[in-house]
């Protein structure tokens, strides 16, 4: 049967019957649409540079290979959402072959046959190309319909626009026009498919007494198929014809004005998110941008403060809801949602930067005024990265948050609890207001002495930190952690009260200015030691030396302790004799399992330590922020306001006979004790930190007391 037939004449004649005026129509309808999108793409770039020119984009061919394959593994669609990612893959290859069948029409039709003379599509090539689009037409339509379906029938919280942080009064809080942009989205798409699928099978019902066509029909499977349901109620040749006349302008109008309105619509994320992959900082959940503190101004105050970058991450935002339903601030009922503050900048953005003329005066971001981000929205923000993580396009809400926070802190715009910490760490260096001199005063319920480094050189420089130096739960933890080191004979030293906080906290809060005087200070200091690598029990010290220090001239090899740890055991060089029969759970530091790629090491250690270790429901990079970043943990949180702690320690207690509830990070240690009482669980589990479940299978249970007589090493299989 194959090609009984000129191989030519087994093609798809264009215009087919057409009359010439009919032809001449399509293309100027054809013309002013790709006229509509050019001038919507023009609207879009103008809009963009009127921004901070950020020179994201180089370098420029390695990051577009990246991105081209990102796009094609749909790896961060797909990641914590299986499903949906699939099916975006349908949705996804499926238009992509569509177009790119178009296009092919088109460069033959319409460039290379009138220049050259050149044709090709006819024969195998035609007949291989028609099947190929009628399983694209298919996984198009499947892939429309799931998400049809998990908008309706499964109406997931994370896909509704209500906001957290407007009130229904509000003149901005209506966001039913976005779901209603959804909606035309998906029913446009599905529309231009199936009358596809219509106009091939009423184009066979046509001229199915000409063999060149009829013979070769289940080359259109879907088409054909279609056909015969289309004669079996009676349509004939006529008939088909009229039809087809019909949809070939429907099917043909209704594509061209998807084609034009693509950059005034949702369709434009197509490229915006490509843009968006493109240009993603893959630092940007660990390095927070530099100001230049001695600038007229710090932050963003204005809107075309932003960079180019940003106001493509507005457009890029697909509203997903992935960040909306990650944030810990936003499940605990706080007035932030990352969706939302993307998408109360972009239409800021659309409402002001999109016209030939520009407002007159500047573009106020923060306030009280429509699609403004308000202040105790900034605030509520724990900078855990959590919106950043999972983003699959690439948007760093994070650094603009903390941007924003910086222009709050210029104007004064923050809360009076802030004040007095910042005060405190510029007087003291320290976040808790203590004297520089009490710093070091955990050391002397040791039974050794510890080096000096900055007069003696060591081979590890212990970075304490803050709450390890000061509060005293977690002093407990500091001299068992200091214990440990000592009887693995590490040769080890501390900076004494010459330490001053690394600074993460008060860089993410905005106060740029004194994040930079502390991390000048301290990288002198730490330049002037003799030392081969560091180490810190605090995530939050870890993440600014590690990833923010070098940017100012402080480049050094540090570990958190649970790596240390986990290397030493392994190693051998520190026994664990005793076997914890203890059923534990696991909660990751934002700042060291998320942010930083450290969530194997406590497990290993636990491994080690012959726990039952159960895992959370959210683990690892999806782990839930205990609440205590950002500077919140200096913040007191409204009494009726669930606190994220809270809600971590009621996912514990899901776990049937915990023992433990295992933290590895001093803030963490505060706030879920707290967590625990808060949320009703006292008594029915501990909260123990890492170091000490190692101390205490190194058997090192001693009677050494704090400055205030609480027991620092408890007693073995006694409370904490």
């Amino acid at each position: 049967m194959f090609f009984e037939h000129d191989p030519q004449d087994v093609t798809r004649i264009l215009f087919q019957n057409f009359p010439t005026w009919m032809a001449v129509r399509f293309y100027l309808i054809g013309a002013a649409a790709c006229v509509v999108f050019a001038y919507g793409v023009w609207t879009n770039i103008r809009k963009y540079r009127r921004g901070v020119r950020s020179g994201a984009w180089s370098p420029f061919w390695p990051r577009v290979w990246q991105m081209v394959a990102t796009v094609l593994t749909h790896r961060t669609i797909k990641r914590r959402a299986e499903a949906a990612g699939r099916s975006h893959s349908w949705i996804f290859y499926g238009f992509a072959a569509l177009f790119v069948g178009t296009s092919i029409i088109t460069l033959e039709h319409d460039i290379l046959e009138p220049l050259t003379g050149l044709t090709f599509w006819y024969g195998w090539f035609y007949l291989a190309f028609s099947a190929v689009l009628d399983l694209a037409g298919v996984a198009l339509i499947a892939g429309l319909i799931y998400m049809m379906y998990r908008r309706k029938l499964l109406a997931l919280p994370r896909l509704d626009y209500t906001r957290p942080d407007r009130s229904p009064g509000d003149p901005d809080y209506d966001r039913s026009g976005y779901r209603r942009e959804d909606w035309a989205f998906l029913w446009t798409l599905i529309a231009i498919a199936f009358t596809g699928f219509l106009l091939e099978a009423s184009r066979l019902v046509w001229l199915q007494g000409d063999a060149v066509v009829w013979d070769y029909r289940w080359f259109s499977p879907v088409g054909t198929t279609t056909a015969y349901l289309m004669k079996a109620l009676g349509l004939g040749p006529d008939g088909a014809a009229q039809l087809r006349l019909g949809l070939w302008w429907f099917h043909g109008m209704l594509a061209l004005l998807f084609i034009a309105l693509v950059p005034y619509t949702k369709v434009k994320h197509i490229f915006t998110a490509m843009g968006s992959l493109m240009a993603r900082d893959t630092e940007a959940k660990r390095r927070m941008p530099t100001a230049n503190v001695d600038g007229e101004r710090i932050g963003y105050s204005v809107l075309t403060d932003f960079t180019d970058k940003y106001l493509l991450n507005l457009d890029a935002c697909t509203k997903c809801g992935r960040c909306h339903e990650a944030c810990p601030a936003n499940a605990s009922g706080y007035p932030l949602s990352p969706r939302d503050l993307v998408l109360s900048l972009r239409e800021l953005a659309n409402d002001t930067l999109s016209h030939a003329a520009m407002p007159k005066g500047p573009i106020t971001v923060s306030g009280d005024g429509v699609n403004m981000i308000r202040s105790e929205t900034l605030w509520s923000c724990r900078t855990c990265a959590a919106c950043v993580e999972i983003c699959p396009v690439g948007i760093e809400h994070l650094p603009m948050i903390v941007q924003m926070r910086r222009a709050l802190i210029e104007d004064g715009d923050f809360d009076p609890m802030l004040q007095l910490t910042l005060k405190s760490l510029q007087k003291s260096g320290n976040a808790l207001g203590e004297s520089k001199r009490k710093r070091p005063r955990w050391t002397k319920n040791l039974d050794f002495e510890i080096k000096d480094a900055r007069t003696q050189p060591v081979d590890v420089l212990w970075y304490v930190g803050d709450y390890a130096s000061f509060d005293p739960r977690s002093q407990k933890v500091t001299i068992a952690f200091a214990k440990i080191l000592h009887a693995a004979g590490i040769d080890f030293g501390i900076l004494y009260e010459d330490e001053q906080t690394a600074g993460n906290d008060v860089r993410r809060v905005g106060e740029e200015g004194l994040f930079q005087a502390l991390a000048a200070a301290n990288i002198e200091l730490l330049n002037s030691c003799e030392f081969s690598s560091m180490v810190t029990t605090d995530p939050h010290t870890y993440n600014t030396i590690r990833n923010e220090y070098p940017e100012f001239g402080g480049n050094y090899l540090i570990e958190h302790a649970s790596a240390m740890l986990e290397r030493l055991i392994r190693e051998g060089r520190i026994p664990t004799p005793v076997n914890l029969n203890y059923r534990v759970t696991y909660h990751d530091p934002c700042h060291l399992g998320r942010i930083n790629d450290g969530a194997e090491p406590p497990r290993q250690v636990l491994r080690r330590l012959g726990v039952d270790l159960v895992e959370l429901r959210r683990i690892r990079e999806n782990s839930f922020c205990c609440g205590a970043g950002g500077g919140r943990i200096w913040l007191a949180d409204p009494p009726a306001m669930k606190k994220p702690a809270e809600l971590r320690a009621a996912e514990a207690a899901e776990i049937a006979g915990l023992d433990v509830l295992v933290v590895n990070c001093p803030k963490c240690l505060n706030m879920m004790e707290d967590g625990v009482k808060g949320s009703g669980n006292e008594g029915k589990f501990r909260v123990m930190e890492l170091i000490e479940l190692v101390q205490e299978a190194m058997g090192l249970i001693g009677d050494t007391t704090s400055d205030d007589g609480d027991n620092v090493l408890r007693e073995a299989g006694a409370p904490a």
